[in-house]
């Protein structure tokens, strides 16, 4: 817990947490929304794309312009921003308006501000701590948050919507903005010197430099084939939970709660990492225990044994995901690293989504199972290319 003795980062885990845990009962809330109004499992999937699909063509443009301009103010007017997003979400349930159309219509707009919100919160926090000496247990904290939200927001979510309406669950989510708002005010951080340039030439300059950077360059690719292929597990539970393990909810919330368990530990044992070098071995042994724990999933069906090969998948996504993200924000510049943190942000989220539509047609084709072992045989490909280049990312590494 050392990044916490920075005020900065103290100041902005626990806005951050307040803001966490309104996110997930806004998104339950919205998924259940969905399924009220129309029935439509296809209208679910759509309004999840909906809300990741914009990272991925906003997200690199967003780090350019991020890096343009004050973070700190910047992200502040984020929040503002995100809080009239969820109030107007609110109101049009509260009054009865909403309707597919919005619903739709309301995620992507949610998702163009978390394509700038993202890597601006990513991107400060290396201020937030004073340097590089701290930031892989900051990132490693962050992502915690993430995870410790996911185990709670849908539970609280699910007492909410016993005796209260959507709305609620949005108007909660609206006023958990000002939480992050009030701790990103209260900071004393020295502003960053803007990149020079118009948005375009600053983007062309961070494609450039990404691409150029062989470090940076291999992690990204690691990066996009671990988030096409092991993160689509996740669309395909449901049909597992029923038709492989012949269960119901119950069965679904136990696979869940593997994977989220595997993703905690994951953020723990990152946290615990005393250097970059070792968050990269880490980030490295979790992509390889990722498609291994992928191959090995669908093969079972046994839920004794598909429950402990999720948490290890869960783990593995969480912990290279966040380990790949630390070593990127090390490598790279301050003034670069708004566009490499938007770079990150793009494919980790935005092929996720990808990977999940291409999942599903898959499972449509053939089956659940046969479509993840497809993605397992790719990851694992991935896994042991990583390998053999695992020598030079290291000695890349200039920071012990």
């Amino acid at each position: 817990m050392r990044a916490l003795a920075h005020r900065p980062f103290r100041l902005y885990f626990c806005g951050q947490a307040v803001s966490i845990l309104g996110s997930w009962i806004q998104q339950v809330a919205l998924a259940w929304l969905v399924y009220r109004l129309t029935g439509s499992a296809a209208l679910l999937g759509l309004a999840a794309f909906a809300a990741l699909a914009p990272i991925l063509v906003v997200g690199p443009l967003a780090g350019a312009w991020i890096d343009r301009h004050d973070r700190r103010r910047l992200l502040m007017q984020v929040q503002v921003l995100l809080f009239i997003q969820a109030s107007a979400l609110a109101a049009l349930t509260w009054f009865e308006l909403i309707g597919p159309s919005l619903i739709i219509l309301m995620s992507l707009s949610l998702g163009v501000l978390n394509a700038f919100d993202t890597p601006l919160r990513q991107s400060l926090i290396p201020v937030m701590v004073g340097g590089r000496d701290d930031l892989p247990n900051a990132l490693a904290l962050n992502a915690m948050l993430f995870n410790l939200g996911r185990f709670i927001g849908p539970p609280i979510a699910g007492l909410m919507l016993g005796f209260m309406s959507e709305a609620a669950c949005f108007l909660l989510n609206a006023f958990s903005y000002l939480a992050l708002l009030w701790g990103v005010a209260a900071m004393r951080l020295a502003a960053n010197a803007p990149a020079a340039g118009s948005v375009g030439h600053v983007f062309k300059e961070g494609v450039r430099y990404a691409f150029d950077t062989w470090p940076i360059r291999s992690l990204l690719i690691v990066l996009a084939l671990l988030n096409l292929t092991a993160s689509a597990y996740a669309v395909l539970l449901p049909v597992f939970a029923k038709e492989v393990f012949h269960g119901d909810a119950r069965t679904l919330g136990l696979l869940w709660g593997a994977a989220g368990c595997g993703a905690f530990v994951a953020t723990l044992m990152l946290a615990t990492r005393q250097s970059v070098r070792a968050t990269l071995n880490l980030a490295i042994f979790c992509v390889v225990l990722a498609a291994l724990a992928l191959l090995a999933f669908p093969l079972s069906a046994d839920l004794l044994i598909a429950l402990p090969a999720l948490a290890a998948l869960g783990f593995g996504i969480s912990g290279a995901n966040v380990g790949i993200n630390t070593v990127m924000q090390t490598i790279a510049p301050d003034r670069l690293r708004g566009r490499v943190v938007s770079f990150f942000s793009s494919i980790r989220f935005g092929l996720d989504a990808i990977g999940g539509l291409i999942a599903g047609s898959l499972a449509a084709l053939s089956s659940a199972p046969a479509a993840l072992l497809g993605e397992a045989a790719l990851l694992v490909a991935t896994g042991a290319w990583l390998l053999s280049r695992a020598g030079r990312l290291r000695q890349s590494i200039r920071t012990p």
